[in-house]
């Protein structure tokens, strides 16, 4: 987990949450407890257009084959490329 205390953000301010958020969304703990959770914003946007993670009581698999496909290959191209060992 990627965590920030508040005496270092104190400490560093602004500069501690960006370099956080380099690795992802930044946790603030304070007194040895979750206190925050800082999101860049092209995550927060993500979340607040309702992309948010898997809901609880899916698994992994439910949830990867109830997103949209990205790619632009059909499955027939894939399995050629496959049978051919592409390495792309």
């Amino acid at each position: 987990m990627n965590t920030l205390t508040v005496a270092e953000l104190k400490r560093r301010g602004m500069a501690a949450i960006e370099e956080g958020l380099r690795r992802g969304p930044v946790h603030i703990v304070k007194r040895n407890r979750p206190a925050a959770v800082v999101l860049s914003e092209g995550d927060y946007q993500r979340l607040a257009q309702g992309k948010a993670a898997a809901p609880s009581g899916v698994t992994a698999m439910q949830w990867l084959l109830s997103q949209p496909a990205a790619g632009k290959r059909s499955k027939a191209r894939i399995d050629a490329d496959l049978k051919a060992g592409c390495d792309w």
